[in-house]
């Protein structure tokens, strides 16, 4: 696939270190990407940035679409590995992330109002539950659940920031690297429907619609504007090789039994568990069957696996499936 035409912009060192190129609209950063790697357009050895101002096919999870509107960020770094990747690496991706200048600053404030942080969500996602005292004025698209819902266990939705998705890039067969993918919702707040949610329980939320809320709440202007996409294009960059940094470090910890990257990671990883304590039902799918365990999230056990304490006592670590949060907790 042809690269897409670059924009010249003026980029900070940081960035154009990166090899950074930045596109009117992309089918999919993360497509793009892989595909200019896997054909020798792009080095395999070296970093490699991609920014787009849209896209026009842009995916999330198992092949979910990824709904893109003018005026968000959409970023892939492509980064040469010599270990094999898991699921873990998304997690840390989000923990860096949620460190970067504007989720701090919005945390602090949200906070202060008493009302529910960022945070990350097993397994790619940034945002929060909103608690029962922040419902009244929420406004929810409606479910399209294979689970009929009653009064005592509807599903509680999930406000969705970012995603993360991240992709190991293959060539002659051989393991050379990984694209990793972020959407981040900054002035535009995608619109969702039964379709374009794809019966997932979550709704869409932006920077923009959190700088509102806290304006009302307030009854006073937030001191602070939203930083500019060329701004939080060089704060995530940097997110992202600081999580594939971590990443490493704990890898090389696996043969030995001092882990302090590892236990580093677990407990910033439990200050931001936006599914910590609640009470959840996970879908798996076992062979196009369809399995669904119910219990209170615990939290991350050491390779990135969602622990789930079920109603017998039992302590169950996940790999996958999909989550929905129920209000009968």
């Amino acid at each position: 696939m042809p690269l897409s035409d670059s924009l010249s912009a003026p980029l900070s060192d940081s960035i154009s270190s990166l090899n950074h190129r930045h596109v009117i609209s992309s089918p999919s950063t993360n497509s793009e990407l892989i595909n200019a790697i896997q054909d020798g357009s792009l080095c395999a050895n070296k970093l490699h940035l991609l920014t787009a101002e849209t896209q026009t096919a842009g995916r999330g999870q198992r092949g979910r679409s990824w709904q893109s509107p003018l005026g968000n960020v959409y970023l892939s770094l492509y980064h040469p590995v010599q270990v094999p990747v898991s699921g873990l690496l998304s997690l840390i991706i989000g923990v860096e992330l949620a460190k970067i200048p504007i989720i701090q600053y919005l945390n602090t404030q949200l906070q202060a109002q008493g009302l529910t942080s960022i945070g990350v969500k097993w397994a790619n996602d940034l945002g929060f539950y909103k608690q029962d005292s922040e419902k009244d004025s929420e406004k929810e698209i409606q479910p399209q659940n294979d689970h009929a819902q009653t009064d005592e266990e509807a599903i509680i939705y999930f406000n969705k920031l970012a995603g993360i998705l991240i992709e190991p890039v293959w060539r002659a067969g051989k393991l050379v690297g990984v694209v990793m993918g972020v959407g981040l919702n900054v002035q535009a707040t995608p619109t969702l429907t039964t379709q374009t949610c794809e019966g997932m329980s979550y709704q869409a939320l932006s920077l923009q619609d959190i700088f509102e809320l806290l304006n009302i709440q307030t009854s006073l202007a937030v001191s602070l504007s939203l930083p500019t996409l060329q701004e939080l294009y060089e704060q995530m960059s940097k997110a992202l090789i600081a999580a594939m940094t971590s990443f490493t470090q704990i890898s090389a910890e696996q043969a030995s039994t001092q882990t302090p990257y590892r236990n580093e990671f677990l407990r910033q990883f439990a200050t931001m568990d936006a599914l910590a304590g609640l009470r959840l039902r996970v879908t798996q799918n076992h062979q196009g069957e369809l399995q669904i365990i119910e219990g209170h999230a615990c939290g991350i056990d050491t390779q990135g696996c969602l622990q789930l304490r079920q109603d017998n006592g039992k302590l169950a670590a996940l790999f996958t499936g999909r989550i929905d949060v129920l209000n009968n907790a």
